[in-house]
């Protein structure tokens, strides 16, 4: 076996042999060529001009930044006829090919075999029809299951995968590794989902259920379910309970960390469990195994459970939010004061400038401010648990977004699915779950309001303005009512003739649109490049302006403030000149995904960009992808565990990021909530100074990054990149703090005490300690 192997290797994949049987890995020997011929997929066709690839990673990773649209890759294998002969069961050969960015044909040896994660009988001819799938697909990994004899296969022979992959916009190709085929066990026709449902807070205690699913017509599985809880921190064993309605009965609260039971499921039957586990501080580390009885194969799943830190706010008024705030003399004011506790509850202010009023009921500041000044403003709010007042610095300049904007996008959730009911539903939502308590305030439409590029329908009015799709009827009155509830409204649009989605856009009509934007009430722009790319003559710095400067002026001509965000995905260095442009805030990099890969390669790279953040311009890292994302019309949790959805949060803060919210608002569950209304995590992000964290120590896989505050405190992020959880000593003096100054952790809003100087910190794998040193948060 091992000189067969060794034989393999120096041509075609290598063939293993695991408990499950003959696996030929699929790893390595790819050829790939952008673009796009349907000859590509004869097996006869010659590659040999075709570049080496890898499938582990994007293609932008491996030199392809700008490619959008069609690729190919194409593999040679040897598929020996021992795998199929010697195989346990015969039911069918698995073709597993990891994830793909975004859609896929895939052939083998010239017959389509699959398309987005679906298997076609032999003789389906393509169509254009799966590029209009989900663009959420890029998070699907695709396997692909054919008959032993089907006439696609040529056992004992070579084989050719090729796959025709369409990348939607951002990044693209075969992109996780592990590709394999093999045949079927026993162990594939078992299905544990444990995502369907999340886990449920009673407290801080946890249940959710899980469900075990026999996906087979024929066999029936039997087998033992052991289930295991262990502490992610410190790898105790943590008791729990199991409740199996259909089967055995709860053996209790358990007194191990171990779950054992026996199991029979029928041909395409499937039964649900109840987990239970008690309080935790830290993320549980959960265990699903059902091994198949006579060695038959098994299936394995595992995952991270939530965990609350941030305490509730206080039933008396707290007011919460940024202590500062820019307008431009003469423009349209709008400020909900940000005031957590029971309602109903009263506001008042003082010292206003002239121009403005607040209402008593629901705290709206309104107006035009008449004269430039920095305008010191008492507010109070009162309830029948108490009063609260504080200072907000209304500053009536050349500036607004004084600090980064906090908000929710439709785009991480709804893709070009939004319409005008959800984005009602989604502002209040933001009301109902108190996120305006703590100060988020934009509620922003991307891309999919107006007429498809493609349409016979006329795409503007025979002025110029442009027309809105029959998703958003009334623009105007969308912006009136986000208004009414205290919220700013944004709005996408592309420098093009196109959105990235293939919707109408600017180019050519950029005065008609900032007037239609003004009128209709519109706070805030997210200006995406996409079609651009058609227009500019080159990738020189004056192209790259170009379009961004013209919109700039149309948009100082309007009579409202409208923050300008610029999406071009830190084309030449745009941190370097987007204020000069006019930007608000400009994407530094490509899209993120809910990955720890996407998330920490984006988070922990924002190094030379720290420099030209600041007030009224700042660095943009893309969206939150926490709670329920997708792009589209399926939604899924995110992929990030709760660990790294603490680093997502704790970084972007530190990093003085935008916070868009990329989730579905009306399931935003306990979790989800504590990470997004932490008021002393998010005042990091608001302070402001608005100074960006750097890194100050890496030792291993910890990196402690620092940031300097307005109140002369000092944010200290110590994150942990690695994948086991790790001891860590503090030492204070390192960072330029002294060993006597108070010492606070912002999410569990509690004091720490050093010794020394020094604090002792077991950091959980992917996880995050944030701290404040030198001046109490509150």
């Amino acid at each position: 076996m091992k000189r067969l192997a060794c034989a393999l290797l120096l041509a075609f994949p290598l063939l293993l042999r695991a408990q499950t049987g003959m696996i030929v890995t699929l790893d390595d020997g790819w050829r790939f060529t952008p673009g796009d011929s349907i000859a590509y997929a004869a097996p006869a066709f010659d590659d040999s001009r075709w570049v080496p690839v890898k499938v582990d990673r994007i293609w932008e990773a491996q030199g392809y930044e700008k490619l959008d649209g069609f690729a190919w890759y194409r593999l040679r294998f040897q598929l020996p006829l021992a795998m199929r002969d010697s195989a346990r069961l015969r039911d069918g050969l698995r073709f597993f090919l990891g994830k793909i960015n975004n859609f896929d044909l895939t052939y083998l040896n010239g017959g389509l075999i699959g398309v987005n994660d679906t298997v076609v009988p032999p003789g389906t001819r393509p169509d254009t029809a799966y590029l209009k799938a989900d663009v959420g697909l890029w998070n699907v990994a695709r396997t692909y299951v054919l008959p032993a004899d089907d006439p696609r296969i040529a056992w004992g022979k070579e084989n050719v995968l090729a796959v025709r992959v369409f990348d939607a916009g951002g990044e693209g190709g075969m992109y996780t590794g592990g590709q394999s085929v093999r045949m079927m066990t026993l162990g594939d026709y078992l299905v544990i989902d444990t995502r369907s449902e999340p886990f449920r807070f009673a407290g801080h205690d946890l249940s959710k259920t899980f469900t075990l699913k026999n996906v087979s017509p024929v066999h029936t599985l039997h087998g033992s379910l052991t289930i295991v809880v262990r502490n992610k921190v410190s790898g105790e064993g943590i008791r729990h309970e199991v409740r199996d309605p259909a089967g055995q009965p709860p053996g209790g609260v358990m007194d191990s960390s171990h779950d054992v039971r026996e199991v029979t499921l029928a041909p395409l039957a499937s039964r649900d469990f109840t987990l239970k586990i008690g309080g935790l501080d830290q993320s549980a580390r959960v265990t699903y195994d059902f091994v198949i009885a006579d060695g038959a194969g098994h299936s394995g799943a595992a995952e991270e459970t939530p965990y609350i830190l941030t305490p509730l706010p206080p039933e008396s008024p707290r007011i919460n939010g940024p202590a500062v705030t820019g307008t431009r003399p003469g423009r349209p004011f709008l400020y909900a004061v940000p005031v957590s506790g029971v309602r109903p509850m009263t506001f008042s202010a003082e010292d206003l400038p002239p121009g403005l009023s607040i209402n008593p009921a629901t705290g709206i500041i309104a107006g035009r401010i008449k004269n430039r000044g920095d305008y010191p403003v008492t507010l109070t709010a009162s309830n029948a648990r108490g009063k609260a007042s504080r200072t907000l610095r209304i500053v009536a300049g050349d500036k607004v977004a004084l600090t980064p904007p906090l908000g929710w996008n439709s785009w991480n959730c709804w893709g070009l699915s939004v319409d005008r009911s959800k984005v009602i539903a989604s502002a209040k939502s933001f009301k109902a779950k108190g996120l305006v308590d703590h100060g988020w305030q934009y509620i922003n439409i991307d891309d999919g309001w107006e007429i498809v590029g493609t349409s016979a329908e006329p795409k503007r009015e025979k002025n110029g303005d442009i027309r809105t799709n029959a998703k958003f009827p009334d623009m105007k009155a969308l912006g009136d009512t986000l208004h009414a509830l205290g919220l700013r409204f944004g709005i996408y649009s592309s420098p093009g003739p196109l959105t990235c989605g293939g919707y109408t856009a600017s180019y050519g009509f950029e005065r008609n649109d900032a007037r239609s934007y003004a009128r209709w009430g519109v706070d805030y722009l997210k200006y995406d490049w996409c079609s651009y790319e058609k227009i500019a003559k080159d990738t020189s710095l004056p192209e790259l302006k170009a379009p961004y400067l013209l919109m700039r002026k149309m948009l100082d001509e309007v009579d409202r403030d409208i923050v300008f965000s610029l999406c071009q995905y830190g084309m030449g260095n745009v941190w370097e000149w987007g204020a000069e442009v006019g930007g608000n805030l400009w994407r530094t990099t490509g899209d993120i995904t809910d990955t720890w890969e996407s998330m920490s390669s984006i988070g922990f790279n924002q190094l030379a960009d720290g420099r030209f953040a600041g007030p009224g311009h700042w660095n943009d890292p893309d969206m939150l992808v926490v709670g329920w994302v997708g792009w589209g019309p399926s939604l899924h949790p995110s992929g990030l565990t709760p660990d790294e959805q603490y680093t997502h949060i704790s970084l972007w803060c530190m990093l003085s990021a935008p916070l868009l919210i990329g989730c579905d608002l009306n399931r935003l569950d306990d979790f989800t909530l504590n990470l997004l209304a932490n008021d002393e995590v998010l005042a990091v992000d608001q302070d402001p100074l608005g100074k960006q964290a750097v890194p100050a120590v890496t030792a291993g896989d910890i990196q402690v990054w620092t940031k300097p505050l307005a109140d002369g405190g000092k944010a200290i992020g110590v994150f942990n990149t690695g994948k086991n959880t790790a001891p860590f000593t503090l030492e204070l003096s390192r960072l330029g703090v002294q060993g006597s100054l108070p010492l606070r952790d912002l999410w569990r809003q509690k004091e720490v005490r050093s010794s020394g100087g020094t604090v002792d910190l077991r950091v959980p794998s992917h996880g995050v300690v944030l701290l404040k040193a030198g001046v109490a948060s509150r």
